[in-house]
């Protein structure tokens, strides 16, 4: 019984397919989740800069916009570091 049992999984692994990994960009605020069929996957495009322009690209079609988890937020310069001015000894 426990052989069947390992064969069947076996079996139900190998035609399985490989899974491919979702990427989320870190660089926008916003993705746009598309549904498929039963037999496609779904597909993730972060490249929207706001909730707005998301769902204008959503409207009419079998997809939802959601909050980007990965989102690095904005870039911000690095801090100049101020020169020390030398106090003169009298």
């Amino acid at each position: 019984m426990r052989l069947k049992l390992v064969l069947v999984a076996a079996v139900g692994g190998c035609l399985a397919g490989p899974a491919a990994a979702q990427m989320y960009d870190p660089n926008y605020p916003v993705c746009l989740g598309v549904y498929g069929g039963r037999l496609t996957q779904e597909d993730i495009d972060c490249s929207y800069t706001s909730l707005p322009q998301c769902q204008a690209t959503a409207s009419g079609r079998s997809a939802t916009c959601s909050v980007n988890p990965f989102y690095k937020g904005p870039k911000t310069p690095p801090k100049q570091r101020g020169q020390r001015q030398r106090q003169s000894a009298n």
